[in-house]
């Protein structure tokens, strides 16, 4: 079991946010240009510059924590269990559609996962220009344009009570759970961006079936429970990583406790 603490954590992240800030300029080069598709065995599709993306951030990941695995997505083989307790989990380009389809949601991520819990989470949205970053509790910021801010979850939109959702076909357990929370209006947001957006208190919750993979929350979850968020199970159990087949569990993520304050 490796001790790492907050100091150390501190490091690894804020020695990669300009890893990331150069992946993000990739992207957008590579978007510019036209991105090159393939698709994968799974049938989803993966660019060049998903591709490109990882392997930045692998290298500089393995510079700077050489003993820790990294399961990245585009290179893991999802029939091997993954036996570690510490490991990263790198999903390069979150949202390859939006990305594809040249719209602004798309994330760059990484989480550092220590004991299967989440330690470390770095995202960042090239085209809205926002980097965001946790090392632990209630130390968990953003950057924009060379200005950092804490991320404290505080509602900002204080009329209304926002949901978030993956697209306009909103499975019914997912709306049952919104009727709950007394949520008032809903918006349609793609890729982790979405617990950002929660982390700043510019959204309130959202639901999800059992979909996607461990890659696609750790670094979201990450930064929304250093900020003082949730996230759990429907049942509202804790969320672990190191799951055999790497499949998520359906979750909600909260801004707080209660959404109305």
């Amino acid at each position: 079991m490796i001790k790492l603490n907050n100091l150390n954590l501190k490091n690894i992240a804020e020695e990669l946010l300009d890893t990331f800030l150069e992946g993000g300029k990739i992207a957008k080069e590579i978007s510019r240009r036209g991105v090159k598709i393939t698709i994968k065995a799974d049938k989803s599709p993966v660019t060049d510059g998903d591709l490109a993306v990882d392997q930045l951030l692998k290298d500089k990941i393995t510079y700077l924590t050489p003993d820790i695995p990294i399961i990245s997505e585009e290179t893991v083989s999802i029939g091997i269990e993954n036996q570690n307790k510490n490991f990263w989990l790198i999903d390069p380009i979150d949202g390859t559609k939006a990305y594809i389809k040249k719209k602004d949601e798309y994330t760059l991520n990484a989480a550092l996962i220590i004991n299967l819990k989440p330690a470390v989470g770095i995202i960042y949205a090239p085209e809205k220009d926002r980097l965001f970053f946790s090392y632990g509790k209630y130390l968990a910021f953003e950057m924009n344009n060379g200005e950092k801010t804490t991320l404290n979850c505080k509602k900002i939109n204080t009329n209304e009570i926002i949901a978030l959702v993956n697209s306009d076909k909103t499975p019914s357990e997912v709306l049952n759970i919104y009727k709950k929370y007394k949520v008032s209006q809903t918006i349609e947001m793609s890729s982790s961006f979405k617990f950002c957006v929660l982390a700043a208190g510019e959204a309130d919750i959202y639901a999800a079936k059992a979909r996607a993979f461990e890659w696609d929350i750790a670094a979201g979850h990450t930064i929304l429970e250093h900020a003082g968020g949730l996230v759990t199970t429907h049942e509202e159990k804790k969320i672990l990583y190191g799951k055999k087949d790497y499949k998520n569990l359906p979750i909600i993520a909260k801004r707080s406790l209660n959404l109305e304050k």
